[in-house]
């Protein structure tokens, strides 16, 4: 588990992502996007749910503004972490935007029946995978109105 230095005291954002290199772009991306939300990572379903629950090595003061979930990681998976923090009444207002290399039909379907707000498929291309973080920065970070728990700055 890792987290950039805070520069802020807004909400942080949760990224699960067991790639190096897909979660170097997504930093890439929210710097670019003018994100100053500190950034925590969890490898895995597991890691994620641990920092959640305030048992992880990563102190979470604050719930996060923003869930990033892949599907695929060892251990629990995106799927377990998704219905586990859906189904939690402290975690469920949380936006879970699921972000995967699977375009299973299947897996959509999961996902959004477990209270996912977003599901997208990573593309190939570095410079489209760029331009969708940045977007979805934006959108979740700047466009929507977050539930006032997830939105304080303290």
């Amino acid at each position: 588990m890792t987290s950039s230095t805070p520069s802020t005291f807004a909400a942080p954002i949760l990224v699960v992502e067991d790639s190096d290199e897909d979660f170097d772009s997504l930093r890439e991306a929210a710097a670019a996007a003018g994100v100053t939300r500190v950034i925590h990572r969890g490898a895995s379903g597991s890691d994620c749910l641990a920092m959640l629950r305030g048992e992880g090595d990563v102190n979470l003061p604050l719930l996060p503004a923003l869930i990033v979930m892949d599907l695929n990681s060892h251990g629990v998976d995106g799927r377990e972490a998704l219905v586990a923090i859906k189904t939690d009444a402290r975690l469920k207002e949380i936006p879970v935007v699921v972000l995967t290399t699977s375009g299973n039909p299947r897996d959509v379907e999961f996902c959004y029946r477990a209270g996912a707000n977003a599901y997208h498929v990573k593309p190939v291309r570095h410079d489209q995978y760029s331009l969708l973080l940045r977007s979805l920065m934006h959108y979740w970070l700047e466009s929507v109105t977050l539930h006032e728990s997830l939105a304080k700055v303290d």
